[in-house]
Formats: C-alpha cells, structure tokens, sequence
C-alpha cells in the first residue's frame, strides 16, 4: 500500500516543478512583452518562494486541525489559481500576485508531501522514499522546460501557464479522492503542537539549511544555466535541452542514491562526493572554454552524481523529528528553506546584470552546494550524539 501511496504522491508533486518552471522558461518572452531585466525575472521566479517565509510555521500548525489531504488538495488548487493568474496577466503586479498566490498552494502541498512520506515510510527505507518523491520536482521542471517552451513558441507565453495549472488542478483532485493516511496515524486534532527539544531544533536547522542551499544552487543552475550556453551559441531550445538533461537524468541517479544510502550508509561521504560533482558541473558550464560540449558535458554530471543526493538530504527532516513533531518541525524546516530561495534567484540576476558575466550566477550556485557539505556533517554530529550511550550507561 505505501509504495501504491507515494506513485500518487509522486506524480502529484511533477505538477509543482511544471507550474514553478513556467517563469524561468517564458522569461526571454516576459522581457519583451513587459520590459523585464533578468534581476526583475529572478524577482519573479523568487516570489514563488516568498509565502513560505511567513506561512511555514502556521501551515505546520494548522496540521493539528486539517487532514494532511485537504491540505494538499486545497494547496494544488491554489497552485492552478496561481498559474491561472499570470496566464491572465496584463502587467507585472498581476504577474506577481499570480506568483504568490502560487507560492502559497506550493507552501502547504510541499511541506504535507514531505510529511505524508514520512508518516508511511518512517524506519523503513525512507532515504529511498524520499528519494523517489524528491525526483518528482525535476521531472516536472524537466518537461517544462521543454514543454513550456514549445508551447510558447506555438501558442505564445500564456498557454505554459494554464498548461501547469491544469494539470495541478487534476492532481490535487486526485489526491483527494485516492490518499488515504497510515494505520495507526493520530488524526488531525486540536490543541497546542508538542515542543521541538533542543536536540531536534539543531538536527533540523542543519537538515534545512543543506536542503535550502542544494535547491537555491539547483534553481540557479536551471534558470541562468541557459543563457550560458546561449552565450556560447547555442539556440534557446537547444540550450533548455541541455540544461533539462540534468533534471531528466537526476530522476534516476536520485533513487539509486537513496537507495545507496538506505542500504550501506556512508551518507556523508555520498553527500560530500556529490557536492564535489555538483560544484563541478557548475564550473564546466561557465568555462569559457567548455563551450557546447562543455554543456552536455557538465549537465551530465550534474544530473548523473551532482544531483543524486537530493532524497537523502531530504530524509534528514523526518529523521531529524518524532511523529507527533513532524508537522510543526515541517514548517520550520520550510522557513528556512523559503527564505534561502526566495532571495537567490534575484541576486542572482542582479549578478548577470552588474557584471554582465553569464557564469556569474553560476558561481554563486558552486557557493550554494558547497555549504551542503558542513551543513550535512553537523547534522551527523548532532545525531551521534543524540544516541550515544550516557557516561557509565551500557
């Protein structure tokens, strides 16, 4: 039954990476139909994540009152409202508040997805699970990049939006009628959420801040990833092609790392080796000499060893966290990972603009992935220490 839940779960969630790509593929059009540098697209793209920064904390609480599948149903509505929005668009502030109100669906469907696969996979190969689920993002933002892309070259750039958000809509329809909660689970009641103990509040700070700095660095390399291999010729299509291998690629190379890891452990060594390929990747793909071959190159690591360890990092939350905890510890883990991507994105741009550079943005995502590494190692120190035996204790 867990395995039949998280198929549902998963191909749900492609609907977040399809609805969250749809800024960064139809940016070049957004710049001539309103004028758009790319610091204001990376504005864009990072007001996807702004609601996170005030609702995580409430949105883990409201879970003592609302099933786990009315808020995900409710939150993939509000995400195809969103996408909807900016489809509509006649101008910037329509656009952002079609953005936001799309960041708020992608909130609660991001931090209950991750909770109901921690609820059924707790103790049980849960590096693995998350590992499935986590992949359901680059998929969705790997056949965005290149459906969405297409679709604005047929159509133009508002037809990716009601694309996105009919799928999400049809998602969040089926979670409702199909997801059912784990025997046993505690239902949704009120009261006061139970503390975080100061051991969990360190375990979680470093789950999110290595799951925040992986995905900002990952959200750079596939929206500014691009106009590096334009820069080296290539066409915008073929570019996006490129860039999406690493997302195509990730979905399969992200299970065997969780599974790796569920199976031998060694996951700082795995997470370090990653990080290693990550950083890589990124500085292949701006090599002036690299080229287009550098691109595939670079893409095919990225998306091969760079990418890999996206489940494991996520595992560390559920890991990090009792189950009668989950739900409020979700939200402050998505705090810190909203705040980290809502501002990477426009500084990122504002990079490309003030030095004109095409693999600056580049650099601060090698930055970003090599953070992940002591975050990831602090997080092995806090839990060792949480099961070492006291002084004198057998």
């Amino acid at each position: 039954m867990r395995w039949r839940i998280l198929a549902l779960l998963f191909l749900a969630r492609i609907g977040l990476g399809l609805q969250f790509q749809t800024m960064a593929s139809v940016g070049d059009d957004l710049s001539v139909a309103f004028g758009f540098d790319w610091a204001g697209i990376g504005v864009l793209i990072g007001l996807f994540m702004a609601p996170g920064l005030v609702l995580a904390l409430p949105a883990g609480y409201w879970g003592r009152f609302v099933s786990d599948r009315i808020m995900v149903a409710a939150g993939l509505g509000v995400l195809a409202l969103g996408g909807g929005l900016c489809a509509l668009a006649a101008g910037p502030w329509s656009l952002g508040l079609g953005r936001v109100l799309g960041g708020v669906g992608f909130l609660f469907t991001t931090l209950y997805f991750t909770k109901m696969v921690a609820d059924w996979f707790d103790g049980r190969e849960i590096a693995t699970a998350m590992s499935i689920l986590v992949m359901s993002w680059p998929l969705g933002i790997a056949m965005g990049q290149l459906g969405h892309a297409w679709l604005a070259a047929q159509w133009g750039w508002r037809v990716p939006f009601l694309a996105a958000s009919s799928y999400t809509l049809l998602a969040g329809l089926a979670v409702l009628w199909l997801y059912r909660p784990p025997a046993g689970l505690p239902a949704a009641q009120g009261g006061a959420a139970p503390s975080l103990s100061p051991m969990e509040w360190r375990l979680i700070l470093c789950a999110a801040g290595a799951w925040a700095a992986f995905n900002a660095a990952y959200v750079v390399y596939l929206s500014f990833g691009p106009q590096m291999l334009s820069h080296h010729g290539q066409s915008d299509l073929a570019a996006a092609g490129v860039i999406s291998l690493a997302s195509w690629l990730m979905i399969f190379s992200g299970a065997a790392c969780g599974q790796l890891v569920d199976r031998f452990g060694r996951r700082s060594l795995v997470l370090t080796s990653c990080m290693v390929a990550a950083i890589a990747a990124v500085l292949l793909l701006g090599a002036p000499a690299g080229g287009p071959g550098g691109g595939l190159a670079a893409s095919l690591l990225f998306g091969l060893v760079g990418m890999a360890p996206a489940g494991v990092i996520m595992a560390l939350a559920g890991q990090a966290l009792r189950p009668e905890t989950r739900a409020f510890g979700m939200g402050v883990f998505f705090t810190i990972y909203y705040a980290l991507m809502m501002v990477t994105p426009p500084v990122a741009g504002l990079l490309l603009d003030k030095t004109g550079a095409p693999e600056a943005p580049l650099w601060l995502a090698a930055g970003l992935f090599a953070l992940v590494v002591p975050l990831g190692f602090g997080f092995e120190l806090n839990k060792t220490a949480r099961v070492r035996p006291a002084p004198g204790q057998a």
